[in-house]
């Protein structure tokens, strides 16, 4: 009996900065505390909504948009780019604009991209 192992595949943790990423941590901090789960078990939890998360978004949101901005930064560290963009607006498909007055852009490698198209 030839034994298998899985693939494991890494996900990005930046999502945890989200407003919904805090709540979950948050919530999973006040459940700790409490002795209602283990820190494991919270661990397991977060690293499911890293994975889901990033499924999620790259699997079921097919909207395009065009962004305009004064680019300020940008850096490239461990595969990861990161840009901050100034007065951007963002053109939807429906033609809607949404402004803010800063953004910050964090673009990563998906590793399940062909060669070319990461």
């Amino acid at each position: 009996m030839a034994a298998t192992k899985e693939k494991e595949a890494a996900y990005y943790e930046f999502y945890r900065g989200s407003s919904i990423g805090m709540a979950l941590t948050d919530s999973l901090d006040e459940l700790i505390t409490s002795g209602a789960i283990t820190p494991q078990l919270a661990m397991k939890v977060l690293t499911q909504f890293d994975k889901s998360l990033t499924e999620t978004l790259s699997k079921q949101v097919k909207t395009k948009t065009s962004l305009k901005g004064h680019l300020k930064t940008y850096r490239l560290c461990d595969d990861v780019w990161t840009f901050f963009v100034k007065n951007p607006q963002f053109k939807m498909e429906s033609n809607e604009v949404v402004s803010a007055s800063k953004i910050k852009i964090i673009a990563c490698k998906n590793p399940d991209a062909p060669e070319g198209k990461k």
